[in-house]
């Protein structure tokens, strides 16, 4: 194949109202179209001076070949990138009529469906082969409203909405989510059969000019998106200020602390972990010091509900102490009927006897008041499904009338 041109995509985007666009994956490529896409991102950081930043950068090449057939095609989110207007009098240029789809927007979504990618490829000879696995770019509402707070847009669903449809419609064949996205309900026609292993679980702490939570000055001002982070750390640093709608992929909330918009943000370790990005890391905080959403670092895939052969294939990724796991803190989640605008934390492990030991914690967005308790009993469905329930039943009580509405 020869190359044609190299593109490096900004952060600026702009939206794609097409339909989901078939993506089939390969190595670190992508295509579209009839077009391949070699995707490499490198980040670094010197300490202490700038938050590293992703940059993607995109070569096209033509392909001579018609693609197979894909035997899989899995669906992730994210804002597709859209380059028109390119125009040459050479014949082996781009035409201004074609549009070439970039992944600027999540990749940590795109990295997430490679990384099932290449697990259903080392577990099925079948899938190794050349196209046999599509990866479709879907673009969801959460991902195109990054003025708002999610409460204030309808919640987490908004990040797996049009995900299920297209799984639904047969557009897809599987659809891969942060389960901390999942809502706790799934769509008739899916099943959710599997959890991939977990990542770390952890918040990473990042800042320029300190080297913790404690080390920050009164007043200094945090960005998040996250109800359940603002509450814990307000409830321990009350002199501190949290800006709560910092939305954006993790680039562009690194971007927004290089350019002092805040003096410190906290992400999901797991999320820096699959991106590479772990440099830029300041202190990672212990579960005591700030318990994890409920599911954090999961990765939950779907499939249409009678579609065996997909089943099949899921059932050979599933890791079963993770998904025990979020499946007891998601009833914990249940129990409590948590929306985006109440501040709940939950985290299942297994203790050093193999037993299971959950946390959960619920709190007023302020900090001001927040409830705790935990479980301990077998690693065991139906015993950590019962934990779970328990402990949102507790908290439910001790909360009292009006406090999920606060």
């Amino acid at each position: 194949m020869e190359t044609l041109t190299s593109l490096c995509a900004s952060q600026t985007l702009v939206s794609h109202t097409a339909r989901p666009m078939p993506i089939s994956a390969a190595g670190s490529s992508v295509s579209a179209n009839g077009y391949a896409y070699s995707l490499n991102s490198r980040a670094f950081l010197p300490r202490k001076q700038r938050m590293s930043i992703i940059k993607a950068s995109v070569a096209v090449e033509q392909q001579t070949e018609k693609p197979k057939v894909a035997l899989v095609r899995i669906g992730t989110r994210g804002r597709c990138l859209l380059f028109n207007s390119f125009s040459s009098t050479n014949a082996t240029t781009i035409s201004a009529q074609f549009d070439v789809i970039g992944f600027k927007e999540s990749p940590l979504a795109l990295a997430q469906a490679h990384e099932t990618r290449e697990k259903l490829m080392a577990a099925h000879s079948e899938l190794a082969e050349e196209g046999a696995i599509e990866i479709v770019i879907i673009k969801t509402t959460g991902d195109k409203i990054l003025s708002q707070p999610l409460a204030d847009i309808g919640g987490k669903g908004l990040f797996t909405k049009e995900i299920d449809e297209a799984l639904i419609n047969g557009d897809i064949d599987i659809a891969v989510h942060s389960m901390k996205d999942v809502p706790t309900y799934l769509p008739e026609q899916t099943i959710l059969p599997c959890n991939m292993e977990r990542e770390d679980v952890r918040d990473a702490f990042i800042s320029l000019n300190a080297s913790s939570l404690a080390d920050l000055a009164a007043g200094s001002i945090i960005g998040t998106a996250s109800l359940r982070r603002k509450s814990q750390i307000l409830h321990r640093y009350p002199s501190l200020k949290v800006v709560e709608n910092f939305r954006g992929n993790v680039q562009t909330r690194l971007r927004k602390l290089n350019e002092g918009v805040v003096h410190a943000t906290l992400l999901a370790l797991a999320g820096l972990r699959r991106l590479n990005m772990t440099d830029n890391v300041t202190a990672t905080l212990s579960i005591d010091d700030m318990l994890p959403a409920v599911a954090q670092g999961a990765i939950g895939i779907a499939c249409r509900t009678n579609d065996d052969k997909m089943a099949e294939y899921l059932a050979s990724l599933n890791h079963e102490e993770t998904r025990l796991a979020v499946t007891c803190e998601r009833a914990f989640l249940e129990t409590l009927d948590g929306s985006c605008r109440t501040p709940i934390a939950g985290y299942a492990s297994r203790d050093e006897n193999g037993d299971c030991l959950f946390k959960g914690l619920v709190a007023s967005p302020d900090g001001t008041r927040v409830l705790e308790t935990s479980r301990k009993g077998r690693y065991a469905l139906d015993d950590m499904i019962l934990m779970g329930k328990d402990a949102g039943k507790e908290l439910l009580s001790r909360a009292g009338p009006g406090f999920f509405n606060s």
